[in-house]
């Protein structure tokens, strides 16, 4: 029987990356699984390819800055399985590399639309049935930013250390209610969000760096997505405000030492990431 057998989990951002690769994880537990995106047809196809393979699944378009579609969200999980028991706030964005005078401030606000009124408003989605229920795990994701400055990532950045404060916040506020909410750093991952950066015009060079970062410190998106099954799992049971990380510091040794043989050996691999410069704003 998989940790999450009989258990129903909503997760935001699920159809590609790290939302993917917890999706399928979590199924192969046995959670039933209610996947929200902005594409129905790709939610569709994730659901799809999940029940094909013997598991529950629904998908629903979902704009995580719409509080009403959040809500959408939760009721057909209400509706096709009967309850929610673990909330994964994963939805995020980041807008083009660059000092933040020179990002377009349309995308400087989306960064903050999604990423930090995304995850209030499924928090509360959640919070509101949890808190009934008495029992629930809200799942909330970190990112550059949380613990340090982020220059050049401003909006990412900045997201990420309001997350971690409202989460921590309401760690407090719901001690010993049954609910429990938790943290997730998953390190740097080889998705979209890493292999295809925009930069603002004169910067791509700065960010070429990140090819080095990522072979040193990266994983795939399924390496995050098994710290977050254990999250979601009985493990952490009475264990509020706990924060996860999935980067060790062994990985990150292996990393360099990797590297190191790699530089030595001359046998470095194709540059992965692709960098688009967009003009600056004026």
């Amino acid at each position: 029987m998989g940790v999450l057998q009989n258990k129903v989990a909503v997760i935001t951002g699920a159809s590609r990356g790290l939302g993917e690769a917890i999706a399928r994880a979590y199924a192969r537990e046995g959670a039933a699984l209610v996947l929200g995106a902005r594409s129905q047809a790709a939610v569709e196809a994730l659901a799809a390819d999940l029940r094909a393979q013997g598991g529950q699944a629904a998908g629903l378009a979902c704009d995580v800055t719409d509080p009403d579609q959040v809500e959408a969200l939760a009721r057909l999980a209400e509706q096709q399985f009967g309850r929610i028991d673990i909330w994964v706030n994963n939805a995020g964005v980041s807008p083009a590399y660059g000092p933040t005078p020179d990002v377009a401030p349309k995308d400087f606000l989306q960064t903050c639309q999604v990423n930090i009124f995304g995850t209030y408003h499924g928090s509360m989605a959640a919070l509101r049935r949890f808190r009934k229920q008495g029992a629930g795990k809200l799942i909330n994701m970190l990112g550059a930013g949380a613990d340090r400055p982020a220059p050049f990532q401003n909006a990412y950045g900045s997201s990420k250390v309001w997350i971690r404060w409202f989460s921590a916040s309401l760690a407090q506020e719901l001690k010993g209610s049954g609910v429990e909410i938790l943290l997730l750093q998953p390190g740097i991952m080889f998705t979209e969000m890493i292999t295809q950066v925009e930069a603002v015009q004169g910067y791509g060079a700065k960010v070429k760096v990140l090819e080095t970062v990522a072979r040193i410190l990266g994983n795939p998106p399924e390496f995050a997505a098994e710290k977050a099954l254990w999250l979601a799992s009985h493990a952490t049971d009475g264990r509020s405000g706990l924060r996860a990380s999935a980067p060790t510091p062994w990985g990150m040794l292996k990393g360099l030492l990797r590297e190191l043989f790699l530089r030595l050996t001359r046998r470095l691999p194709p540059d992965r990431i692709t960098i688009r410069e967009v003009p600056r704003y004026e």
